[in-house]
C-alpha cells in the first residue's frame, strides 16, 4: 500500500537529484518515508535519496518496492507548478502508479523491481577533511573547471587551511581557493583526488544554491557530497569514485 500527498517541489527536487545518474529505480516505500538507492551503470557515481514522511503533505506506505522510469515520473512532476500537489497511489492490483495533479490524471506503469540493477552497499569510508560549502560555490568551482578540462582535483591545503579546487586544460588552467572564512566549516585532513567532471557537472545540476553541502574528501578516495533537501525532511549523499593518477 502506497497513498502520498507531496509538493510538486518537493518531489522534483528528490527526482531530480536520482535521475541525474540512472534513468530507472527502485523506490522503497517504507512506513517512515521512501528511499532510493542506485548507482550508475559504469559503477562511478552513487546517489542515496531518503524522504521522511514529513516531507509529505500526507504519507502512508506499509513497505514494499515499487520499479520506475524516472524520466517519466520526472516528467508528470514537471506539468505541475511548484506550489501545487501531486497525489500518488499505488493499485496494487495492476500495479500501476496512479499521479494526480489537479485534475489532471496520469497512469504510470511500473518496472519489475528484480529487473533493475541491484542497490549498492554504501562503503564506510572514514575520510580524513571535511568541509561544509554553499552550493553555488560549487557550481562556480564545476562551472569554470569545465572550460579547460574533463577533469577536476579536489583537496585540502592543511598548512593553509584551505579548501581547493583544481583543472588543467591543454592550454589553460583554473584554480580556485576557499579559505575557512569563505566556507562554512572546515576540518583539516589530507586529501586530494582526481574526478571525472561529467559526473561531478551532472551532480552539481541536483544541488540547490543555497544548500549547505557536506564534501568529505581523502587521497585517491571517493568523495561524498551530502546535503539536504525537502526543508530538512530528506537528504542526499552522492559518492563519486576518483579517477586513480598513474605516475
Amino acid at each position: 500500500m502506497f497513498d502520498a500527498i507531496v509538493s510538486a517541489q518537493t518531489l522534483g527536487t528528490a527526482l531530480d537529484s536520482v535521475g541525474v545518474l540512472v534513468e530507472e529505480c527502485k523506490i522503497n516505500l517504507n512506513e517512515d518515508g521512501l528511499a532510493i538507492r542506485a548507482v550508475d551503470p559504469a559503477n562511478v557515481g552513487m546517489v542515496d535519496l531518503e524522504l521522511s514522511a514529513e516531507a509529505f503533505e500526507s504519507y502512508e506506505a506499509d513497505g514494499g518496492v515499487i520499479g520506475v522510469n524516472l524520466s517519466r515520473l520526472e516528467d508528470i512532476a514537471g506539468m505541475a507548478e511548484s506550489g501545487q500537489l501531486v497525489h500518488l497511489e499505488l493499485d496494487e492490483e495492476t500495479r500501476k502508479l496512479h499521479t494526480r495533479i489537479d485534475g489532471l490524471e496520469y497512469t504510470l506503469a511500473l518496472i519489475d523491481p528484480d529487473s533493475i540493477r541491484q542497490e549498492p552497499d554504501i562503503p564506510d569510508l572514514d575520510l580524513p577533511a571535511r568541509i561544509v560549502v554553499e552550493g553555488r560555490d560549487i557550481n562556480r568551482a564545476v562551472t569554470a573547471a569545465d572550460m579547460v578540462s574533463d577533469h577536476i582535483a579536489l583537496g585540502v591545503d592543511e598548512g593553509d587551511e584551505q579548501f581547493y579546487v583544481d583543472a588543467e586544460g591543454d592550454t589553460d588552467d583554473v584554480h580556485l581557493e576557499l579559505d575557512r572564512e569563505d566556507l562554512i566549516d572546515l576540518a583539516v585532513g589530507p586529501a586530494h583526488s582526481l574526478f571525472s567532471l561529467d559526473y561531478l557537472k551532472d551532480m552539481n545540476r541536483a544541488i540547490p544554491g543555497d544548500a549547505e553541502v557536506v564534501i568529505e574528501l581523502g587521497e585517491e578516495f571517493p568523495v561524498k557530497l551530502h546535503f539536504d533537501v525537502a526543508e530538512g525532511h530528506g537528504a542526499v549523499t552522492f559518492m563519486l569514485a576518483p579517477r586513480i593518477q598513474s605516475d
